[in-house]
């Protein structure tokens, strides 16, 4: 059924509408559950508020068009330029990969960076978002790889080259929900290293705040990025090439803010801004590396 040619429905019409026995239809109205009116003896239902109603009982994330236009998940500093650059009204809520899948779940917004690493198969994304977001009406865009690896003092530069210099070392940690803290620790896992043998710093909770620790002094090293080393003169040992996607709602993505930023990411500026940055790799941005 795709409608009544009326303004009201019939009981009949109803449990057709709804897909249920017309005795449930009785049960709704006497509740009181469902708006409905009663004359010369019959139950009538305005269709209006029956559709609102049902548009109401929705459960899940709402879709595209009504996701609030946040970008959630893991902090990038090319995306969070290029989101401002580009004026394209989205909002950035950036707490790390595990909190963005969470909250693009729940419906808080319509997309989220992720930089997972999977140990099993040691692929980036592809896998946890396949588990954790498999229910969404999604897809997955590459956005950039990224350098990543131990920035330190350059005074310190010689003594602290591989993962396993970190023994002992004060690291600058990022929250648990981040991609960066998902990495590190598979890293010591690898060479074997516990993770109590580091003496890690309070959780800070974006790139800039992880390097600016060990610019600071609170830190002698961190597991960061490239791009964020270089701007404070730090020195940086590169140790993996690293995957940066998006997952967006397939809805929100033909919507015009995100088309809007996608159009922007298409120009030579952000190419320009990449090469700017150093330790990106944006030859693949746009790309669909995972559909529901």
């Amino acid at each position: 059924m795709t409608g009544s040619a009326h303004e009201y429905l019939t009981v009949h019409e109803l449990a057709d509408l709804l897909r249920v026995k017309e005795r449930k239809v009785y049960d709704l109205a006497a509740s009181g559950k469902v708006p409905c009116s009663r004359v010369t003896g019959k139950l009538l239902f305005p269709e209006g508020e029956i559709r609102a109603w049902m548009a109401s009982q929705r459960t899940g994330p709402a879709d595209g068009t009504n996701r609030p236009k946040v970008i959630l998940g893991s902090h990038d500093p090319l995306l969070e330029w290029a989101v401002r650059q580009s004026r394209c009204g989205l909002a950035l809520l950036l707490d790390g990969s595990r909190d963005g899948a969470a909250r693009f779940n729940a419906g808080e917004g319509l997309a989220a960076g992720l930089h997972v690493h999977d140990a099993g198969t040691d692929t980036w994304n592809k896998v946890f978002v396949e588990r954790e977001c498999s229910g969404q009406d999604a897809v997955l865009l590459s956005w950039a790889g990224r350098r990543r690896g131990l920035v330190t003092r350059l005074e310190d530069a010689g003594r602290c080259n591989v993962v396993s210099d970190l023994a002992g070392k004060t690291v600058a940690a990022r929250q648990s929900e981040s991609g960066t803290d998902i990495l590190l620790r598979h890293l010591l896992a690898g060479e074997g290293i516990p993770a109590d043998d580091v003496q890690f710093t309070d959780p800070v909770r974006t790139e800039q705040d992880a390097v600016l620790s060990v610019a600071e002094g609170l830190a002698e090293v961190t597991l960061g990025l490239e791009s964020v080393a270089k701007p404070f003169g730090l020195a940086f040992v590169p140790l993996v090439l690293e995957r940066f996607d998006i997952l967006v709602d397939r809805g929100a993505y033909f919507e015009k803010p995100f088309q809007a930023l996608l159009a922007f990411c298409r120009s030579p500026a952000l190419a320009e801004r990449a090469a700017a940055l150093g330790g990106y790799d944006i030859a693949e941005l746009g790309e669909v590396r995972w559909k529901a």
